[in-house]
């Protein structure tokens, strides 16, 4: 008789076993594929070390602002896909080793739930006292035609190409396609964006998804907005443009970055009776579902598809489980977009304030006014942008775009969940010279 177990290996899975087993319970986790789930495998992890490599590229040539003459340098993309999978060999193997410490029994099968305390594995019924549900999410298909065909990639088979496309077309510009077509655009393809609503980015502060927009396009990149993408056939993409007219593009490469859906499929879930849809597991701020004994967490749920939202979740879970008070606050999650330049927030956006009908002051001050942002970026741009309550100064909102901006949007996500007011928050003390002091000057701004 298990204490849990825990469905899925990804970063909530792993790290919800990882803390029980710490906590003395039986665990049993159950991976199909590999531990680590997407984010480490095929995502998260991936993607960062391909845009670590697209930005040393650009580097190179712009080597000469530094005082540095590079006068020949190539990109080996077999090198680049080399170095992403020892990256990710090198951190499976730590999660692994977390999870043999931490005394967590891991079974390499599917696993479907068969009754309230029961877990079918392989063929085999096992008893337990708690399900942790932590199954992650897909790369979703929607109704195009041709979108789910071989020679399209998506977020995760992406990452077999071994050589740079000549023309890349990108359907989506949500983080996931932004996120690709920095990295394409760096290493010398023509990338298109064809985005279906008529910003980036979207749910980002819309001065961040404005901005932003214009530093890629500045890059290199097109951007299609308002476009519906009606089919996919052969490597060419059509579409009706914002305006009514039909248009098409030829790529060597096809993208689809629609998005993520949760993974419910399969599970066993209709049969117990847990509350659950396409759009995710219904769950409270703990984790419970409706069926007493079994959880959840993250993008399962639907609900903010990041990783350390489904790490949290699963700590609080497992908490939960065994009598803790413990939930996750969602007031002041960080997310980040890994493009160059980076966007970084946390809290509610200006939009979000303005629908709730809360009055709020701002600030904005550029990234330069840091001197160490000057230093690493010689062409960098960006800027910060701190939303308060207009009554008792509370940190509502931080909204970065620059380079490094993810480094530092930790310190907003403290004050925001600390309930710190603009003015305490003012005298807080910021390494010299660090990109974060450009937050720092923002919430001095605040008046």
């Amino acid at each position: 008789m298990y204490d849990v177990i825990v469905i899925g290996a990804g970063p909530g899975g792993y790290e919800a076993a990882a803390h029980a087993g710490q906590m003395g319970k039986k665990v049993a986790l159950v991976e199909e594929k590999r531990v680590g789930g997407t984010c480490l495998n095929v995502g998260c992890i991936p993607a960062k070390a391909w845009l670590r490599s697209s930005r040393l590229y650009r580097e190179c040539g712009e080597a000469k602002l530094f005082g540095v003459e590079i006068s020949s340098y190539r990109l080996d993309m077999p090198a680049v896909v080399e170095r992403k999978n020892r990256i990710v060999s090198t951190l499976v193997r730590g999660v692994e080793g977390l999870l043999k410490r931490s005394d967590v029994e891991v079974l390499s099968s599917h696993a479907r739930i068969s009754g309230r305390n029961q877990v079918e594995v392989g063929g085999k019924v096992l008893e337990t006292a708690n399900i942790l549900v932590a199954t992650g999410s897909r790369p979703a298909k929607p109704p195009i035609p041709g979108i789910g065909s071989e020679g399209v990639l998506d977020s995760g088979t992406v990452f077999e190409l071994d050589e740079v496309p000549s023309r890349v077309a990108i359907i989506g510009g949500g983080y996931i396609g932004l996120e690709f077509a920095t990295f394409f655009s760096e290493v010398g393809a023509e990338v298109v964006v064809l985005e279906m609503l008529p910003q980036v980015a979207s749910g980002c502060d819309g001065e961040i998804s404005e901005r932003l927009l214009r530093v890629l396009e500045r890059a290199g990149i097109t951007f299609k907005l308002s476009c519906r993408v009606v089919g996919v056939d052969a490597g060419t993409v059509r579409f009706v443009s914002g305006d009514g007219q039909p248009g098409s593009y030829t790529a060597d490469c096809v993208l689809n970055a629609t998005g993520r859906v949760p993974v419910v499929e399969g599970l066993g879930l209709e049969e117990v009776g847990v509350d659950f849809s396409a759009k995710g597991i219904r769950v409270d701020l703990q984790g419970k579902t409706n069926v007493p004994g079994i959880w959840a967490c993250g993008d399962v749920t639907g609900k903010h598809m990041l990783a350390h939202v489904a790490t949290r979740a699963g700590i609080v879970a497992v908490n939960a489980m065994f009598g803790g008070h413990d939930w996750v606050r969602y007031e002041a999650i960080p997310a980040v977009i890994y493009t160059h330049p980076e966007v970084a927030s946390a809290g509610r956006t200006e939009e979000d304030l303005k629908a709730a009908g809360i009055p709020y002051k701002k600030a904005s001050v550029p990234m330069g006014v840091a001197g160490r942002f000057l230093i690493e970026n010689e062409k960098g741009t960006g800027f910060v942008k701190v939303l308060t309550g207009a009554k008792h100064g509370e940190i509502l909102g931080v909204h970065a775009m620059g380079d490094s901006a993810s480094e530092f949007i930790v310190a907003a996500v403290a004050l925001i969940e600390a309930g710190v007011p603009v003015a305490r928050a003012g005298q807080v003390v910021f390494p010299h010279p660090t990109v974060g002091e450009a937050l720092r000057e923002a919430i001095l701004q605040v008046k």
